[in-house]
């Protein structure tokens, strides 16, 4: 990823915060020579550094996992950014249009984990995530027991050991102050506009 030092984000904080908050990677992988993606939620522990998730068991990701080096890209806010929104355009006219985000990338080794309380264990937190705040909040007890083993026989678990985490944060920080408040007021997504307030 070409990352100019102004848009470098190092924070573990703010790297951490945004993987938790976009958690659906895309992991991509290179097989026999090819590379894949795939699309999944990956739930990140920084007390382990490490990613971990499911996939189907008919995805031949798992099967070649063994310490296979794999890139897990997190997107988080991003939007369009106009040259109207820049004060300095009403000066000098010297301004384009641009494209500001917040992504990390996730550099590491994958290890497939087929083990049903492993797998039991993490469905159930995810679960226990995603449905928190909802009234009433499913859980994974609400399924019959024998509907629930066969689901989690379809699923095998991977984990990703994390070798290094990159963040950029692209917010106009290479603008003005004022270009840049004034292109954080005229994007249309409120989490984008608040990291490029912040920047």
């Amino acid at each position: 990823m070409y990352l100019p030092k102004h848009f470098e984000q190092n924070d573990a904080a703010a790297l951490a915060a945004l993987m938790r908050a976009h958690p659906l990677a895309t992991l991509v992988t290179v097989t026999n020579g090819a590379l894949s993606a795939d699309h999944l939620p990956l739930q990140y522990d920084a007390s382990t550094r490490t990613l971990r998730g499911h996939v189907a068991r008919a995805n031949p990701l798992w099967r070649d996992a063994a310490g296979t080096a794999v890139l897990a890209l997190f997107h988080g806010p991003q939007g369009y950014v106009s040259p109207n929104w820049y004060p300095s355009k009403a000066e000098h006219h010297k301004a384009v249009p641009t494209w500001n985000y917040a992504v990390v990338h996730a550099h590491g080794r994958l290890r497939a984990v087929d083990d049903a309380a492993w797998v039991h264990a993490l469905v159930s937190e995810l679960t226990a995530r995603h449905e928190a705040g909802r009234t009433p909040p499913w859980q994974v007890a609400d399924a019959p027991a024998d509907y629930l083993q066969q689901m989690l026989g379809a699923i095998v678990g991977i984990e990703i050991t994390i070798e290094r985490l990159v963040g950029k944060w692209k917010l106009s920080q290479n603008r003005s102050e004022a270009d840049r408040l004034g292109a954080a007021a005229g994007v249309d997504d409120a989490a984008l506009a608040a990291l490029m307030k912040g920047a």
